[in-house]
């Protein structure tokens, strides 16, 4: 098949993937950064050292995981355009093709990312629908009756919807995430004109010493700082969709900036606020933003922005899933392609039906976005720190860059997405334990998979290329 790829369509793409990719990163600022300040016994108080503090992690996390680390460099690793933790050990299992303890240690982490992956596929969109269908409770207290029928029947629809395509259900979901990111821009720009000192938490001073002056307290908070950054592997996972340059543009003209003048504008609503927010205020801060007349508007544009924020994570594990048949970790399966432009574009009937029951279960296992809070973080914070070792190791081994610059800077990265990794790991006895069984059943189904029907398959595969 001939993909046809043009700089004419990059505009197109780019606002396809602010449909499709950005989701999960982009609704974010409806629960992350009150989280901080909301959190039960771990709360951090309200004091303007602690707003300057947990505002500039927020910021630096942004800039550190998801700018520089993802968009910057991980991205540049793409195995034939697809992106996601599998390429990343296919790269290397080509290169080390003739070496059988490195082989086998890439699959273990290949295997055991893409799991990790899989089991956030699930919570995702769970907590996402679950979210934007509460919200309606703000309109009319009488619908949480409602809230898990009503949350099937849009799940039901949003699946059913995959089979056509990534492109087409971007196309949909596009404009309506650019008008998403558009109010989100604006609502932090209202106000922030309101107190715009609150851009001093830009230097990474504030975030040092709220680190070092509240002892174990910005452990936890740190759970809440992760919330803003979760989305980042998705945007790695769904590259074959779009390619890299649209998911490129498309962060830094479009989501960072407004991503960044919301939670500085929510920032700076706390600093306005005499005594503090009552706990019911800071539940509803994203919504405290606006003028109270456009509140009842918001809820609904904020039910679409996270309905659609389960996409990207379902995007990338179509992605994720054909690339683990390609290594023989999964058997056969059935894979249509949707898109006549990108190769990447593809849905996979089961792998949809998959997530769609696990999903549901999920639903009623849980009933409620607060009971997935517990659950939420330790699969995509795994994910990310297996990401780390793998990107060092490609850009050693495969792209030829000098080790000691790169062990340095890895370590880095390391270190701090295995402080998140751990703060998540505190969620397990609440919820957590739910995505880490879901990920290691898949990494028993696909290590099963291998054993029987990939062996051969993945030496095939593997061996084809000469480097």
């Amino acid at each position: 098949m001939t993909i046809i790829r043009s700089k004419s369509n990059q505009y197109t793409l780019t606002l396809a993937a602010l449909g499709i990719v950005y989701g999960d990163i982009g609704t974010s600022p409806l629960y992350a950064f009150e989280t901080a300040f909301n959190n039960g016994l771990n709360s951090v108080s309200q004091s303007e050292a602690n707003i300057f503090g947990v505002l500039s992690l927020f910021f630096w996390s942004l800039m550190i995981v998801v700018t520089i680390k993802y968009v910057t460099i991980v991205m540049r690793a793409s195995h034939s355009g697809e992106g996601g933790i599998i390429s990343l050990s296919r790269l290397l299992l080509e290169h080390f093709h003739d070496r059988p303890i490195k082989i086998a240690f890439l699959i273990f982490a290949g295997l055991l990312g893409a799991a990790f992956f899989y089991g956030d596929g699930v919570i995702t969109p769970a907590i996402s629908i679950l979210s934007a269908v509460e919200g309606l409770e703000i309109a009319n207290p009488n619908l949480k009756t409602f809230v898990l029928p009503i949350a099937l029947a849009i799940l039901t629809l949003l699946f059913l919807g995959q089979r056509f395509g990534t492109e087409k259900i971007g196309f949909l979901f596009g404009p309506a995430m650019l008008i998403w990111f558009t109010l989100l821009a604006a609502l932090g720009l209202l106000n922030v004109i309101e107190n715009p000192r609150v851009f001093l938490a830009i230097n990474p001073t504030y975030a040092l010493e709220f680190l070092a002056n509240n002892g174990i307290l910005p452990f936890f908070a740190l759970g809440a700082v992760v919330l803003c950054v979760t989305g980042a592997e998705a945007l790695y996972a769904d590259m074959g969709h779009f390619g890299s340059r649209p998911i490129k543009f498309g962060w830094t003209w479009i989501v960072f900036p407004a991503l960044l003048l919301n939670y500085f504008g929510q920032g700076a609503l706390l600093l306005g606020s005499e005594g503090g927010f009552s706990n019911t205020q800071l539940e509803n801060l994203f919504y405290m933003m606006a003028p109270e007349y456009l509140r009842m508007y918001m809820v609904v544009i904020a039910t679409i922005a996270t309905i659609i924020a389960s996409q990207a994570v379902i995007s990338g594990a179509y992605s994720l899933t054909k690339q683990a048949i390609d290594l023989g970790w999964l058997p056969e399966l059935r894979i249509v392609q949707t898109s006549t432009h990108e190769q990447g574009q593809i849905y996979i009937p089961v792998i949809n039906l998959m997530l769609f029951v696990m999903v549901v279960l999920t639903l009623f296992l849980f009933q409620s976005s607060s009971a997935l809070a517990g659950a939420y973080g330790i699969a995509v914070t795994g994910t990310m720190l297996l990401t780390n070792f793998l990107a060092m190791s490609v850009a050693i081994f495969i792209w030829r860059w000098k080790t000691l610059p790169v062990i340095l800077v890895g370590i880095f990265f390391v270190l701090i997405d295995l402080v998140f990794f751990t703060s998540n790991s505190l969620k397990f006895f609440n919820g957590g334990w739910f995505p880490v069984g879901l990920s290691m059943l898949m990494v028993l189904t696909m290590a099963i998979g291998y054993n029987r029907y990939g062996k051969q398959k993945m030496k095939a595969a593997i061996s084809k290329v000469k480097l």
